[in-house]
């Protein structure tokens, strides 16, 4: 606990560089519950609150472009009253680390898992790895991977070239192939853009029949940036920690994409290099009777004119 003439922030807001960053954020979690310096690269942020408990996992530069300069998941926990540990790594780790595997272990040894009656494992791309991969401490908790990975093991997940770096990490340790470290789960949600490759083959890795398929078509590669844009982000990651995420549900959710300008011009990149005018007339003479985006305009009128009988 901080001295009571010590004014402890609320954010991270006044952080002006790295350090000073991580001083407030220290001063935060002690405060709150606890903050802890895991190896060279790694800190975790515990603000304790109700027995519900959201588990993330962030970069000091993701967590620092967010709103107070504060990880995603805080923001959700605090509006829920909920409980929020957050393992930050100095730049894409991957987690990859003996110290946070001790780290993790200490928490299952001390029991601190089980104080909650609700617990939910969250990242995106690189930190749905981590999310997966150490869910294993807690059997029964609930698991959203956003962009998921299950391996870069070369032996395993050779096809995927995007991390060459990163495929020089030993994922075949502890903690290592995250479709075995989620088997004692609860319920595993993994949302992909199924035109992404290689997100579409590390979702098809993770079989267990506890696994929901969310398929966010024509979003791209960066889903957190995605959901944040259409205002889902939060709803989605509140769904999944109270078991209400499925099918049904993220739809009804995702429809905020057909007023997303961003999304319909992906949209309608790919469906005209797909070569379908037909779609693309359709899908600009929607856009342009909903809303007033001049490019739709602009693009539906040119559709027109080649459809015109010369």
């Amino acid at each position: 606990m901080q001295d009571s003439e010590v004014d402890i922030p609320v954010d991270a807001s006044a952080a002006t560089d790295r350090d000073s960053w991580l001083a407030l954020i220290d001063l935060i979690g002690e405060e709150e519950g606890h903050f802890h310096t895991i190896g060279t690269r790694h800190w975790a942020m515990f603000v304790e609150d109700s027995p519900t408990l959201i588990v993330s996992f962030e970069t000091v530069e993701q967590a620092r472009t967010r709103e107070g300069q504060m990880p995603l998941a805080h923001h959700v926990a605090a509006a829920k009253g909920w409980s929020h540990l957050c393992l930050i790594a100095d730049g894409q780790t991957w987690y990859r680390d003996p110290a946070v595997y001790a780290y993790f272990d200490r928490l299952v040894d001390d029991a601190f898992f089980e104080d909650f009656d609700q617990i939910l494992f969250y990242g995106a791309g690189p930190s749905a790895y981590a999310a997966c991969a150490f869910s294993v401490a807690a059997p029964g908790s609930r698991v959203l991977a956003l962009n998921p990975v299950a391996t870069l093991d070369p032996a395993v997940a050779g096809w995927d070239d995007r991390f060459t770096a990163a495929r020089k990490l030993d994922f075949t340790s502890r903690y290592g192939y995250a479709p075995d470290m989620v088997d004692g789960c609860a319920q595993l949600s993994l949302i992909f853009a199924p035109r992404q490759k290689y997100d579409a083959l590390h979702a098809a890795l993770f079989r267990a029949p506890y696994a929901t398929a969310l398929r966010a078509r024509y979003a791209g590669g960066n889903l957190e940036n995605v959901l944040a844009r259409l205002g889902i982000l939060t709803d989605v990651v509140i769904q999944a920690a109270e078991g209400k995420l499925d099918a049904t549900s993220f739809a009804r959710l995702w429809r905020k994409r057909r007023d997303d300008a961003a999304y319909l011009k992906y949209l309608l990149q790919d469906v005209e290099q797909d070569g379908h005018r037909a779609r693309a007339l359709a899908l600009c003479t929607n856009v342009v009777n909903r809303l007033k985006i001049q490019r739709f305009r602009k693009r539906l009128a040119e559709l027109t004119d080649q459809t015109k009988p010369a």
